[in-house]
């Protein structure tokens, strides 16, 4: 992925955010805070993201998973600070949507995410709800 439109990096176009504090395990041999570990927090953002947008009320037998994830290291991040991982759904298809997550270490975006999430039951791929597009509306990307 190329770096990101800097317009991608603007906190205020996101809709929702949590603060995420790192653990001291979460810390490479440079004492940075390690990109696996960065995706785990990225993953828990996500979850934090779907709670709030009552993503659960709407399910039934379907279910979202992430069919890809790029991410876009921009920074380093360091131990004990927290991070403040902000999140936006930015692009509803038939099956899947894109989430947008950046990461932001004090004043600095360390990070930048794309996850493409696509909406699958036992048999495969099937379209987004009417529930679910009407519960996102209010949690996409601001322009």
């Amino acid at each position: 992925m190329p770096k990101p439109d800097p317009a991608l990096l603007d906190t205020a176009r996101y809709p929702f955010s949590c603060r995420i504090e790192p653990r001291f395990g979460d810390l490479d041999t440079n004492l940075h805070i390690n990109n696996v570990a960065l995706t785990g927090m990225l993953e828990d953002a996500r979850v934090r993201y779907h709670a709030a947008t009552s993503y659960q009320a709407v399910l039934a037998d379907p279910v979202a998973m992430v069919a890809s994830m790029q991410i876009e290291y921009l920074d380093q991040s360091y131990y004990p600070q927290p991070l403040e991982i902000f999140v936006a759904a930015s692009r509803l298809g038939r099956t899947s949507y894109v989430l947008n997550q950046l990461v932001k270490q004090e004043d600095r975006v360390v990070a930048y995410s794309e996850v493409v999430m696509v909406w699958v039951s036992k048999a495969g791929p099937v379209p987004l709800p009417a529930e679910f597009r009407t519960s996102v509306a209010d949690w996409m990307l601001r322009g």
